[in-house]
């Protein structure tokens, strides 16, 4: 596989929808009956193929979470969270499965900070044609300081992020989707309300395949770092602060997910 990066076309960006910031811009998720090329459906989430695909050698797909255009992760009900996951989670794994691509992305934008260009709640399954798009993250961005332990899930805040500052990781199996469902609902709403006081607006969630268990990272989004766009270093908070953070959102476990009893198990 080559090392070169995803070629943007900017014809086809030319006629991209955006109501992030234009939030008076008419929503293309917002009219099912207008939708067309949808691959599946369970009750009101739709996935479906791009209208534009701007990524040259890639399939680019999306999943529409709800017909709701102000919903989110945060702010679902539980089982309607529960759902939204599961339904991304099979339906990547399936492409996966098939063995098209070289890697298959899933991710998510929210927020003006992370780079979606639409408000309606959607995540991404992207099929990279000849490209690994997991060669630059290694296992060490996956360890870090512990939140919470239990059964296979384990929530812990990156001591080596991929970019920084803050990134919160979710690992559990693959069948396990609803308790990851639940532990990110959690996170995402500590990063919105909690982490500088609520003055972060912008998320992503970024997938992992790692063999039998499966990774969902949680970045809290403000600017990116000079540091990252012009060297590709990560930044981190200090220790102290990271262990201030898994304990606050370990609190925040306390509150929301009593079930989730920690077996201190790292």
């Amino acid at each position: 596989m080559q090392a070169h990066p995803l070629i943007f076309d900017t014809n086809i960006a030319k006629g991209k929808p955006e109501n992030i910031r234009h939030t008076g811009n008419a929503c293309p998720f917002c009219d099912p009956s207008s939708l067309t090329d949808i691959l599946a459906k369970d009750q009101d989430r739709i996935w479906l193929l791009n209208k534009f695909p701007t990524l040259q050698a890639t399939w680019q797909t999306i999943i529409i979470e709800t017909a709701d255009h102000a919903g989110d992760v945060a702010t679902y009900p539980e089982a309607q969270n529960q759902a939204v996951f599961a339904f991304a989670l099979q339906h990547w794994q399936e492409t996966i499965a098939s063995g098209k691509y070289a890697s298959v992305l899933l991710y998510k934008n929210f927020g003006p900070h992370s780079g979606g260009s639409l408000r309606h709640p959607h995540m991404q399954i992207v099929g990279l044609d000849d490209v690994d798009g997991y060669a630059n993250v290694v296992p060490a961005n996956f360890s870090g300081y512990p939140i919470i332990s239990t059964g296979a899930l384990r929530v812990t805040v990156s001591d080596q992020p991929v970019m920084g500052f803050v990134e919160f990781n979710v690992a559990t199996a693959w069948t396990d989707h609803a308790r990851m469902a639940d532990a990110v609902q959690t996170v995402v709403r500590y990063c919105l309300n909690d982490y500088f006081k609520g003055r972060c607006d912008s998320y992503n969630l970024f997938f992992y395949p790692l063999g039998d268990r499966v990774v969902c990272k949680v970045i809290p989004l403000f600017n990116v770092s000079p540091y990252y766009i012009g060297y590709r270093l990560s930044q981190a908070d200090t220790p102290e602060r990271m262990r201030e953070i898994a304990a606050e959102v370990r609190q925040k476990f306390a509150t929301e997910r009593p079930a989730f009893k920690s077996q201190n198990r790292f």
